[in-house]
């Protein structure tokens, strides 16, 4: 199957605002390596991560939250030194995407040319290029290039054949806001008739831990703009609460097991108190601000465990496709736009005037 040598891509050309972001039609399709598979790409979906990483929110040096504004623009106090997901310089020019779906074009040496044609999805988290250490690896569209462009070259072990009637761009949906979502469920080791509070509930990751954590037979409590509350409740949310709520005192002492936080800020001083002896906390974003207080008395005289989550435990992903293959879990796709409009894309991302994902498609595929 041959491929052309030129492609369309996003190229982000340095930190900063929307404008760091350039749609090129002459960019050079990649070549896959030894071990690796190159996949035309169906379709990508947006993240935070997009943005953060091209704001440089990364950096130790910046305190405040994800906000419109300083994702449109850009964030101050960066140190451009640790701005990555790794804690280090970024390469420009970088094409992001971490979310990938498509079809596998050619292999490099070493991967059996059988998997050409192979409908695949993109682990987000590419434990190969490290060599599978322990929580250390490569995140497509930051460490390497990702999914915003017409083909993206990446490593065959983490290209997932998948075998569903969704479409492309509901497939696209899933990569890292649900894998992200099981892995804070795996590691908080959520289990069947427990309480879990979600925050960030109507976003990607969010929404995503409302199914996954209602599909284990948890009572889900979740976090969401009242515009929001029955999309929401939709998804398996048992009981909602608004933004500013005062879950300390709605809730009271010890009466969540989990909580799976997107937020941090104004969330956090609510944790300690609401976590019942021996509960467990797992965070994967910080919109609200990332700088937070607490008594580490309460940590150990309660028992409690912290579980920062980043790298994936190496059965997430497989175990996601295992859902979505079964049709044990729903995508939900708020937006596509074709990719030279990514600008458009992002400004809609950053409005937050949505539920679930919003999806990048190739010009040459957008219908």
């Amino acid at each position: 199957m041959s491929h052309p040598e030129t492609m369309q891509a996003v190229l982000l050309t340095g930190h900063g605002g929307l404008d760091r972001l350039k749609v090129r039609t002459d960019v050079a399709v990649p070549e896959p390596g030894a071990g690796e598979v190159l996949v035309r790409v169906g379709a990508a979906a947006i993240n935070n991560t997009d943005i953060n990483t091209r704001i440089a929110w990364y950096s130790k040096g910046v305190t405040e939250g994800t906000t419109g504004e300083g994702g449109a623009a850009g964030v101050s106090g960066a140190d451009e030194g640790d701005a990555s997901w790794a804690g280090s310089a970024l390469r420009f020019p970088r094409i992001q995407g971490i979310d990938v779906c498509g079809r596998i074009e050619a292999v490099g040496e070493g991967v059996a040319r059988e998997r050409i044609g192979e409908r695949v999805l993109v682990e987000p988290c590419l434990r190969e290029p490290v060599g599978w250490a322990p929580y250390r690896c490569w995140f497509l569209g930051s460490e390497c290039d990702g999914g915003f462009a017409d083909y993206v070259a990446v490593p065959a072990v983490h290209a997932y054949r998948i075998d569903s009637p969704l479409s492309d761009i509901e497939l696209a949906s899933f990569p890292c806001a649900w894998s992200t979502a099981e892995n804070m469920l795996t590691r908080a080791d959520l289990q069947a008739g427990e309480r879990v509070l979600v925050t960030g509930a109507s976003g990607g990751v969010g929404s995503a831990a409302v199914q996954l954590a209602a599909r284990r037979g948890a009572e889900v409590l979740a976090v969401t703009g009242r515009a929001k509350a029955d999309a929401v409740r939709a998804l398996g949310a048992d009981r909602l609460f608004e933004r500013d709520a005062d879950l300390a005192g709605v809730l009271g002492p010890e009466s969540v097991d989990v909580v799976v936080d997107l937020v941090g800020g104004p969330v956090w001083p609510h944790v300690p108190t609401i976590l019942r002896r021996g509960g467990r906390y797992a965070v994967a974003g910080a919109i609200g601000g990332p700088l937070v207080e607490m008594d580490i008395r309460t940590l150990y005289l309660k028992d409690l465990s912290l579980h920062g989550c980043a790298v994936l435990e190496r059965e997430v992903f497989a175990n996601l496709v295992g859902y979505i293959e079964r049709g044990e879990v729903r995508p939900l796709v708020a937006e596509t736009y074709p990719l030279s409009e990514i600008v458009k894309a992002q400004e809609a991302f950053l409005a937050k005037g949505y539920v679930g994902k919003i999806v990048l498609v190739p010009d040459a595929l957008y219908a």
